[in-house]
């Protein structure tokens, strides 16, 4: 029953005013993720004069190519009091923050229904651009003042919860970086005592092949020295279809920092051969690397450690897409210590030296990068002493991130809750 959806043109109404006098410098650009970010565009020789201001409060959007991306481009300023913003954007406001909130309209425009009336609306042009008119007609539901604020309060209950978790993931993943520079990039290691390695006159040597010192005894060796075999991927197929009978998620490298963080929701169900399984099958300390970004603009070399903790969360065997390989190492005692020197080296910028775009899609040569990248290789007590530390982190991040993944079924639900009539 939509009795009481309104067309959104009866609520909102276009604001242009223009940067006079260069008043305002702070340039924002438009996500296709819906929301304000610093502008990277060329502005040497623009007019920044002729830029759209954009207030507090106030929405801007991009109404071009909506049918081609799927999704219309609109975010609610609130972060701060006020910016500037090309002029190929509308910008817009609610006239009556008495009738509808802001924070309403912004939560109704997050909706993936919203995208998709957009894109069917989206006709004009090759590039499937979107009228203004139209983003007027659309429709809809208008609640109670009173209604919308409790709606925006429960939603934004869920988003800054999410938001915290976030931040705490971040906080855990620093700190096991920080642990790993500290030990095997700065050789501080700390004794049972506490104290640092280094810095109160362990024996170092100089090596020849990363032309550094390293503590006495320390092999150096290729990151392939680490490494057992891999395994290849498999895209598999998305329907129960004969012989592919053997239900499994696909681990792409867009789902690999979710995965990380024991998020699985974005990973596609598919269907393999019961027969492949046994060698296409991700099993506990495989590490699974980025081989190709899939595009000239995507980076590669992301990766990812499947622990224990990954294994109990998961509900169906995992196999890497054809974009990403899977490494079995020769000892599991070094995972934890491949995993991070890889996460170093990625954050680093190390291993896009093994990067080759000439194919115009960027590809990660990672048996170059096995064979050729040295590292200096800890004894193996040590190893395990920097792995228990980690994996009581890596437990700590899958648990905080299956609350995010339940927070982010809970926001979903509360979007959804418009079409169910339950708006009124």
């Amino acid at each position: 029953m939509r009795l009481n959806y309104k067309p959104i043109g009866k609520y909102i109404r276009l604001v242009d005013e223009r940067n006079a006098g260069l008043k305002i410098q702070t340039l924002l650009g438009l996500s296709i993720s819906k929301e304000f970010i610093p502008s990277v565009a060329n502005i040497i020789g623009s007019d920044m004069e002729n830029y759209k201001i954009i207030r507090r409060n106030q929405f801007a959007c991009s109404l071009m190519q909506v049918r081609r991306d799927k999704k219309m481009p609109v975010a609610l300023l609130k972060e701060m009091d006020e910016a500037i913003i090309s002029q190929a954007y509308p910008v817009f406001e609610v006239i009556d923050t008495e009738v509808l909130l802001p924070e309403y309209l912004m939560m109704w425009f997050s909706r993936p229904e919203f995208d998709r009336e957009a894109c069917f609306y989206a006709v004009g042009g090759v590039r499937g651009g979107l009228e203004w008119e139209d983003l007027c007609n659309m429709q809809l539901p208008v609640p109670s003042i009173e209604k919308q604020k409790d709606i925006v309060k429960e939603y934004h209950t869920i988003v800054n919860r999410i938001t915290l978790n976030e931040q705490l993931i971040q906080k855990l993943e620093e700190t096991a970086q920080t642990i790993y520079k500290q030990w095997f990039v700065d050789f501080e290691i700390p004794d049972d005592n506490g104290t640092p390695y280094k810095s109160s006159g362990g024996t170092m040597e100089y090596n020849s092949d990363i032309r550094k010192d390293i503590p006495k005894g320390w092999e150096v060796r290729p990151v392939g020295f680490l490494v057992k075999n891999s395994l290849g991927g498999d895209w598999g197929v998305g329907e129960l279809d004969g012989t592919y009978n053997k239900k499994v998620l696909c681990l792409r490298g867009t789902d690999i920092p979710n995965f990380t963080n024991g998020i699985f929701d974005s990973m596609p169900e598919r269907y393999i051969p019961d027969r492949n399984l046994k060698s296409k099958c991700l099993g506990k300390n495989h590490l699974v690397v980025e081989i190709s970004g899939g595009s000239p603009t995507q980076s590669t070399g992301r990766s990812t450690l499947i622990s224990e903790e990954h294994i109990k969360k998961l509900k169906h065997p995992v196999i890497c897409s054809n974009f990403c390989r899977a490494i079995e190492l020769t000892s599991e005692e070094y995972s934890y210590f491949l995993y991070r020197t890889f996460r170093y080296l990625y954050a680093t910028g190390l291993v896009f030296n093994y990067e080759n775009s000439t194919t115009g899609v960027k590809n990660f040569n990672l048996s170059s990068f096995l064979s050729e990248e040295f590292i200096p290789i800890p004894p193996k007590n040590m190893v395990i002493r920097f792995s228990r530390v980690s994996e009581v982190v890596n437990r700590n991040i899958i648990t905080i991130g299956q609350e995010i993944e339940k927070l982010l079924r809970d926001h979903d639900m509360l979007l959804a809750y418009f079409l169910m009539g339950h708006s009124e």
